[in-house]
């Protein structure tokens, strides 16, 4: 690991908020470590938790992602536009993630998550959670 910026993706935030198999680790970065938090991966735990828990829990979890002691961005700048752009076009990766590990690459963050989509990209730091299952 780099440092001690950590930009959790929402993989590993799910998997804190629903106590799944990693959900320490990344409880103890988040009380530990300095955390990145783009506006991508609250959009991506607002939006999945409605469709998996219902409005009302989307909107607690949103709130509490909003009180993390970190550092939230909203924006999405040009440098980010730009590397995410790279590494959709490079690397075949979903449009959030590329955006997400844009951050992580451009903020020097160690990207820390369960997805293994983000294995191509050997430039991020990583910490790899247990992988979530392949849905078919």
């Amino acid at each position: 690991m780099k440092g001690n910026l950590f930009l959790p993706d929402t993989s590993a935030i799910l998997t804190m908020m629903d106590n799944g198999e990693g959900a320490d680790v990344v409880e103890g970065i988040l009380r530990t470590r300095e955390i990145l938090l783009p506006a991508v991966v609250l959009f991506e735990v607002y939006y999945k938790t409605i469709q998996n828990r219902g409005m009302e829990v989307a909107e607690l979890r949103y709130a509490t992602l909003k009180s993390i002691k970190a550092k939230h961005i909203a924006e999405l700048t040009e440098p980010v536009l730009l590397k995410g752009g790279e590494f959709k076009a490079e690397y075949h990766i979903s449009l959030a993630d590329s955006i997400i590990a844009a951050y992580a690459f451009l903020y020097d963050a160690t990207l820390v998550h369960k997805d293994p989509e983000f294995e191509v990209l050997t430039m991020v730091d990583q910490v790899k959670l247990p992988y979530k299952p392949k849905q078919s």
